[in-house]
């Protein structure tokens, strides 16, 4: 196992932006930013005895701050939506950034992924990503002290640890925004998907979880048998239409969140989380654009599983609380595990 660290170029500001490569004995290896706490690529091993980079990212870190679609970043200070860019907490109301439509997206105008972060090697395959969020940053109250714990171990298991605490009430819910395409090729579509979910949260306007908790019996959301994730994604469905596609947080039934694996190159991705949901985003505004290597991505090529709170949790009665309280440590972890199907 080794860490190897070099210039990845700098931000508008001036600020240098470097690439931590993890590299375990079987020579996957992880591709880490500061810019965002970021993973630009994911190699790990196919079929054929090859790697396949299994994630979306970019060559530059220009592409990178130009770009609106998250991709691999660190999301924070809450991910996903809030309802009216608003929230209720101890008694005072805090309105946030409308940057999408009514809603705050992602912790506002400037979220976690668009900070250089400070960053530290752990051991021979481990690189933590640290920063202050100041009081007031996107008008969250609290000044959150908060960490992202990288690790690939020779496994070719990629862990991700969130700490997190607060000298005031706050809220926080830390996602990591990569895409999958285990194919590497753009046929993310194609591939299988369980999902371990009962439950699906109703999506209202604006992709906004109205509250309710839909079954997937009987809907084009039942992956409780893995299928293909593009089978039923044209069906005539109100919640299809609501998102785009799939855009909808799967209330999880246990820690084995979900499978992804490809026929073509044999990978095979589970998801591991102590979270209770998973955002399956399959990439329905991802728009024509050229990554890594000049490997040009479009819609649905690629697909995001983010472990999570539910969105707009604040906002709705019985929801797991995304409330951090002062003083309180907040530490969760999710893994996703790669093999070869044979």
């Amino acid at each position: 196992m080794s860490v190897t660290v070099r210039p990845f170029g700098s931000t508008r500001a001036g600020e240098e932006v470097r690439a931590y490569t993890i590299t375990n004995a079987l020579g996957a290896c992880a591709v880490l930013l500061d810019y965002g706490a970021t993973v630009q690529s994911l190699l790990v091993p196919d079929r054929g005895g090859s790697l396949t980079d299994v994630v979306l990212g970019y060559d530059t870190v220009a592409e990178y701050e130009a770009g609106g679609a998250f991709i691999g970043a660190t999301i924070g200070r809450v991910g996903n939506r809030i309802g009216g860019a608003r929230f209720s907490l101890g008694g005072k109301e805090y309105p946030l950034a409308k940057n999408d439509g009514e809603n705050t997206l992602h912790g506002g105008l400037r979220g976690f992924d668009r900070y250089n972060w400070q960053a530290e090697l752990v051991g021979a395959h481990t690189v933590r990503f640290s920063r202050l969020s100041p009081d007031g940053e996107e008008n969250f109250p609290g000044n959150l002290q908060v960490s992202v714990s990288y690790t690939l171990d020779d496994d070719c298991v990629l862990s991700i640890a969130y700490d997190a605490v607060s000298d005031a009430d706050t809220l926080v819910n830390l996602t990591n925004h990569s895409y999958f395409d285990l194919s590497g090729c753009g046929k993310a579509m194609e591939q299988t998907l369980w999902l371990n979910a009962e439950h699906y949260l109703e999506l209202g306007a604006g992709t906004l979880p109205t509250g309710r908790l839909l079954r997937v019996e009987g809907t084009p959301f039942d992956f409780r048998e893995a299928k293909p994730v593009g089978r039923d994604i044209g069906l005539d469905d109100a919640q299809l239409r609501a998102g785009g596609g799939y855009d909808h947080n799967f209330c999880l039934s246990g820690e084995h969140a979900a499978v992804l694996e490809s026929a073509a190159s044999g990978i095979r991705m589970e998801t591991w989380t102590d979270l209770p949901g998973v955002q399956l985003y399959s990439g329905n505004f991802l728009g024509d654009q050229r990554g890594k290597g000049g490997r040009m991505f479009h819609s649905r090529s690629a697909l995001c599983l983010e472990t999570q709170l539910y969105p707009n949790a604040i906002n709705c009665w019985g929801f797991p609380s995304p409330v951090l309280r002062a003083g309180q440590r907040l530490h969760t972890t999710t893994r996703y595990a790669f093999s070869v199907v044979k």
